[in-house]
């Protein structure tokens, strides 16, 4: 198994990055997403909710600093539906 030597800016980041991975699998209509085995799961279902993530932690961050703001930002960005 790999090891990462990735630390986290900010502490607690991790459960709320999960906790935020989880609302957008069960928006995108993949229910239990947490108990699931990801590795049976198509990379395509994987990667949905994962771009998802990046493109809504993204616009937090534009909205944010287009509002001067460092703190968190309440809108999110339009979710993209996985094509089956």
């Amino acid at each position: 198994m790999a090891r990462s030597s990735n630390q986290h800016v900010k502490a607690g980041a991790s459960s709320a990055l999960n906790q935020m991975k989880y609302e957008i699998a069960n928006e995108l209509g993949i229910s239990n997403y947490q108990q699931m085995d990801k590795g049976q799961l198509p990379s395509r279902v994987n990667g949905y909710v994962g771009g998802n993530m990046t493109k809504r932690l993204v616009a937090f961050a534009e909205q944010a600093l287009a509002n001067g703001q460092t703190a968190q930002v309440t809108q999110s960005a339009p979710l993209e539906t996985p094509q089956q």
